[in-house]
Formats: structure tokens, C-alpha cells, sequence
């Protein structure tokens, strides 16, 4: 069954939203999942694969922090590279969304044919 565009938009954006909220704060990839669960209905499983390559990648890079209610967390910080990593990505996705949303609006309306429900 294909994915549907939904789905197939945000996989595409989802790296772009965990650089953008490291950008903004160091985090655990739980504490990263919530947010975009909450934000654009990301589910938590797709997150970890995503951390371990973008670390491999070496856009983020990790630290444990002592918890006081268990085990110490891993958290996540960008890199010199996530950041030039993050503008360039911000800058592809805000020319993207604009000539997407240049053709969406200019797209002609379909004109009623008769027999046609309302």
C-alpha cells in the first residue's frame, strides 16, 4: 500500500525539525520524539534510527546527563556541521514551500459541469 503524501511530507521535513529544535536546545531523543509527536504527529519509533545517522553524519553529537530519577540521558547538540547543515536545509525547504504554494494558488478551479454533486 502506498504511503500516503501526508506521510511521505513529513519523513521528508523530519530531519529538518530535529535540527531546527537542537537549534534552539540541546535534548533527548524522547524528549525530541514528544515535540513532534505534538507538533506534526511524528510517531517515536522513526525518531531513533534518524539520531543514530544524523550522529553518524556528524550533524549532532551526544553527552550523558546525570538524571535524578534513573539512568543518566543521552543528550543531543549540534555540530558546527548540523548547523550549516540546518540553514541550508532551511533555505531549500522555504524556496521549496514557495514555489509549491505558487502553483497550488495559481492552479486553476475546475468549473462545475452539469450532473456534478455540490
Amino acid at each position: 500500500m502506498p504511503e500516503t503524501i501526508e506521510i511521505q511530507l513529513k519523513k521528508g521535513v523530519l530531519g529538518l525539525c530535529v535540527l531546527a529544535l537542537l537549534a534552539r536546545a540541546d535534548s533527548y531523543a524522547y524528549e525530541i520524539a514528544s515535540r513532534l509527536s505534538d507538533a506534526i504527529d511524528m510517531g517515536e519509533g522513526t525518531i531513533y534510527p534518524l539520531m543514530r545517522r544524523m550522529q553518524t553524519d556528524g550533524l549532532v553529537e551526544t553527552y550523558l546527563v546525570e538524571s535524578p530519577s534513573g539512568p543518566s540521558r543521552k543528550y543531543y547538540r549540534l555540530t558546527q556541521a548540523g548547523r550549516t547543515a540546518l540553514d541550508a536545509q532551511t533555505s531549500e525547504w522555504k524556496s521549496f514551500t514557495r514555489a509549491v504554494d505558487a502553483v497550488v494558488s495559481d492552479a486553476p478551479v475546475a468549473a462545475a459541469q452539469p450532473g456534478d454533486a455540490l
